[in-house]
């Protein structure tokens, strides 16, 4: 697994920030963004205000499920925010909804 700071800067990469960037999401320089990157021994309040500016969240997994937890973020299936969402839309069709779409509506 990926040190956290390795994490910090693929994760800054795949957003495509630049070091410089990040001086208007959380507040540091970019020097100082450098070294965290670079050596980073940082803070957790700076960790914590990173992770917000990389639209990330900060989170401590017990060891015993890490293993079902790479599993999930390995998994490129999009959560709902609804996760009936998609049972929803299964089950509905033109049979079980006669009158859909006929205004032009969506639902």
């Amino acid at each position: 697994m990926n040190s956290l700071l390795e994490q910090i800067k693929k994760r800054r990469i795949t957003l495509a920030l630049k070091q410089h960037d990040m001086m208007l999401r959380v507040g540091i320089s970019r020097q100082q963004y450098q070294r965290l990157e670079s050596k980073g021994n940082p803070r957790l309040d700076t960790l914590e205000l990173v992770a917000k500016g990389l639209k990330s969240e900060l989170l401590l997994i017990p060891q015993e499920k890490l293993n079902a937890v790479l599993a999930v973020l390995a998994d490129n299936t999009p959560a709902s925010s609804d996760p009936d969402q998609s049972a929803k839309e299964k089950s509905k069709s033109l049979t079980d909804d006669p009158w859909q779409g006929l205004l032009g509506e969506n639902e």
